[in-house]
């Protein structure tokens, strides 16, 4: 695992397979980390079929450093992936993710569409059954602890456990802000996520997805699936006309039948253990 800076936040990362090999960068969703199970399998697959694969924390993640910079958490993190990109000098680069990991994808690729040779995505949160969930889940937790127990009570959130786990600046850094003005940070991430009737995606306006000009690959969500909605998925698509939509390679519960999974906690975390499956249709798609 190496650490650089990028734009002041300390970011950790990991470079898998041979320099000089065409890069693919990967995006969990949640605040799960590099090490989430399936991420890092999906990463090898690509390692053996000729790229050099990018794996990292996102700031609040894991290893990476504790931020409240940007309008969301979201396009802070988005920010942090494309200046990783050009921190590591990859060029062009597949940029790849599913759940959140998505929307950080479409938002880096929008914002620095340079660095970007071709956009993949699954899973992408969406409508407002969604949207809320993530509000709650991201914000209204530990906005919640502040307004009751001040700072000290944040680090019971448990959307932030990981990253106050693995990085002491992350628990200090938390601990250090006025707890009014954390609030307001987390009212502010919070509105982020509202339902909008002219995007699908939080943070992407129409002029966004118009700068998606990359190829751009979006695997259709399931009919049962609240959390990545399927309107969400192909409303994208729409709005990426040359985009490509396909199917994913797992049944329609996948969603639903990995979170029952999870929450049991029978077999640890299995949110993400399907994504390996991905591997053949998006080295279709990059040419690989």
């Amino acid at each position: 695992m190496a650490r650089v800076d990028v734009g002041g936040i300390g970011i950790a990362f990991e470079l898998l397979g041979r320099e000089g090999d065409p890069a693919i960068a990967l995006t969990p969703g949640g605040r799960f980390t590099m090490d989430v199970p399936g991420l890092r399998e999906m990463a090898q697959e690509l390692v053996h079929a000729g790229r050099r694969v990018l794996i990292y924390d996102r700031p609040n993640c894991g290893l990476s450093d504790a931020s409240l910079l940007g309008d969301s958490e979201s396009e802070m993190q988005a920010e942090a992936l494309s200046g990783l990109i050009r921190k590591l000098d990859l060029g062009p680069t597949v940029i790849a993710g599913g759940s959140g990991g998505s929307r950080v994808s479409m938002l880096a690729a929008a914002r620095d569409p340079e660095i970007c040779s071709h956009l993949a995505l699954w899973w992408i949160s969406g409508d407002p059954i969604g949207l809320m969930q993530l509000a709650t889940y991201y914000c209204g937790e530990a906005g919640t602890l502040a307004s009751v127990g001040g700072m000290e009570a944040v680090l019971r959130a448990t959307s932030w456990a990981e990253n106050f786990a693995k990085n002491e600046q992350a628990r200090d850094f938390i601990l250090a802000q006025d707890p009014d003005k954390f609030i307001a940070v987390m009212q502010k991430w919070a509105a982020a996520y509202a339902p909008s009737p002219i995007t699908p995606v939080p943070g992407m306006s129409p002029r966004d997805f118009a700068r998606l000009t990359m190829p751009t690959l979006v695997f259709r969500s399931g009919r049962s699936d609240l959390s990545h909605t399927r309107a969400t998925s192909e409303w994208v698509h729409r709005l990426v006309p040359h985009s490509q939509m396909v199917d994913p390679p797992w049944n329609d519960d996948e969603w639903n039948y990995r979170s029952g999974q999870t929450m049991a906690g029978t077999d640890g975390h299995t949110l993400f253990r399907s994504w390996p499956k991905l591997v053949p249709q998006l080295l279709d798609f990059i040419g690989g």
